[in-house]
């Protein structure tokens, strides 16, 4: 499947701001799964973005802009070929967890992180997601118990609040879903990692595909188990639906903090006030992905008329 998307984020800022350093994490990447055709960042006011691969693996845009601004607007605009789910792993027996090497590997996705520091809570909920002596069957399980034990509630919870509460709480948000059934995994020591993305989807809830090929959506996120001898195996608690075309990767870590669209400082004292939209088309397969000037941006003409004031003062 060809999905295009335009991820676009404008900040407004109530006084002037002297300097912002930035970084953007919104460049899908390319597995065994999908495939990136086109990425391009357009950025306003204009300056030079440096592109580097963090240590998880995802594309990092760097960027700092010198000069005062009082808005800021980034564009990231990507076009990616995405196949079918992969098929579930063959059952796995729980001593493939210490054979040789395995551990070592995956040493970072078995430790506690701020977003996945569980309690006991957490831990029964493990040993109830376990199916005997089958890793493939306990990570449907701990999806299976995600899924029973929250209710998606669109603003019920914020980055940050302990998965032992988002479990007692039962509702939360697709990084909630993410962040417990990592916790859960590990809690069995099981290697899990945070996956960043998004869906087309007009509804993260039921992760239903539409009857259009156009939707507006927010960032998505779901979790991948490792499987001795057979690689990651990604499962979606928030909706059910298997990891699949409609799912576009963008990077992993061991939590949101690994992986968060963006990340910055700016030098000055100002308020902001944020505007995201992302929105997904769906295209023909044969369609080509070109490249062309972009339009000027709002921040680009408010950043004109604020140079143009400056100049007249």
């Amino acid at each position: 499947m060809r999905l295009d998307i335009s991820n676009r984020t404008l900040y407004r800022f109530d006084d002037v701001v002297r300097e912002s350093q930035n970084e953007v994490r919104t460049c899908p990447t390319s597995d065994s799964r999908q495939h990136l055709i086109a990425y391009r960042l357009s950025l306003a006011p204009s300056c030079r973005a440096l592109a580097f691969y963090d240590y998880w693996g995802t594309r990092v845009d760097a960027f700092g802009i010198r000069e005062p601004h009082i808005s800021m607007e980034i564009v990231a605009e990507a076009a990616v070929e995405t196949s079918e789910a992969e098929p579930r792993p063959a059952p796995s027996p729980w001593d493939g967890l210490d054979e040789p090497g395995f551990r070592e590997l995956h040493l970072e996705y078995l430790e506690r992180t701020p977003h996945a520091d569980w309690g006991d809570r957490v831990a029964e909920a493990g040993m109830e997601a376990r199916v005997g002596d089958d890793l493939v069957a306990t990570v449907v399980g701990v999806h299976d118990l995600v899924r029973e034990r929250m209710k998606y509630e669109t603003g019920s919870t914020h980055i940050g609040i302990n998965v032992d509460k988002v479990l007692s709480d039962g509702h939360g948000v697709c990084q909630d879903f993410a962040h417990l059934s990592v916790s859960i995994c590990r809690s069995l020591e099981i290697p899990a990692r945070y996956v960043s993305g998004y869906l087309f989807t007009a509804s993260d809830d039921t992760g239903d595909d539409v009857d259009g090929d156009v939707v507006d959506v927010e960032t998505h996120a779901w979790f991948e188990a490792a499987i001795p001898g057979q690689g990651w195996m990604a499962m979606d608690p928030t909706n059910g639906h298997a990891v699949g075309p409609r799912h576009v990767k963008i990077g992993h870590g061991r939590d949101y903090d690994d992986v968060p669209p963006l990340r910055g400082s700016v030098s000055g004292e100002a308020g902001t006030e944020v505007e995201t939209s992302v929105e997904i088309r769906r295209m023909d397969p044969s369609h080509q992905a070109t490249v062309v000037q972009p339009p000027l941006t709002h921040a680009d003409m408010e950043h004109q008329m604020f140079q143009s004031q400056q100049q007249q003062q």
